[in-house]
């Protein structure tokens, strides 16, 4: 069995690319479904806010495990967080996405904190197997 070839500059480069579109799709789409609650009574379950919440740090753990390490992630991390900056601003109709409400705030900081928490994760060493025969 031989050993994968290293990542040249520019495979990492387009790793890093993809992960940023991904990151802009994702942070787009989130961006709609985040204001979604659930009413019972007089009890609201943000639960679109929750779900967008944990789909980035899902989104962002995945990538770092696909890609293998902290540029990828960084790179979505930065679509994600640029999106959601962008999408708070009014448009032309004076419309906005993102709200001063507190979901709004929680889904404008949120992902950011989640972004460098994974991100800055440090790597786990590798567990060393005992040789064989040796006890």
């Amino acid at each position: 069995m031989t050993a994968a070839a290293p990542a040249t500059r520019a495979a990492r480069a387009g790793t890093v690319a993809l992960a940023f579109v991904v990151g802009i799709i994702y942070g787009s789409v989130a961006t709609i479904g985040h204001r979604h609650d659930l009413r019972i009574g007089e009890v609201v379950i943000p639960w679109g806010l929750v779900a967008a919440i944990l789909g980035v740090l899902a989104l962002l753990v995945g990538i770092r495990l696909v890609a293998g390490g902290r540029l990828a992630a960084a790179g979505a991390a930065a679509g994600i967080v640029g999106t959601i900056a962008l999408l708070t601003l009014p448009g032309l109709g004076g419309t906005v996405l993102i709200t001063g409400d507190l979901i709004g705030t929680i889904w404008a900081v949120a992902p950011a904190l989640v972004a460098v928490l994974v991100v800055a994760w440090p790597k786990l060493p590798a567990r060393r197997r005992p040789a064989p025969g040796a006890a």
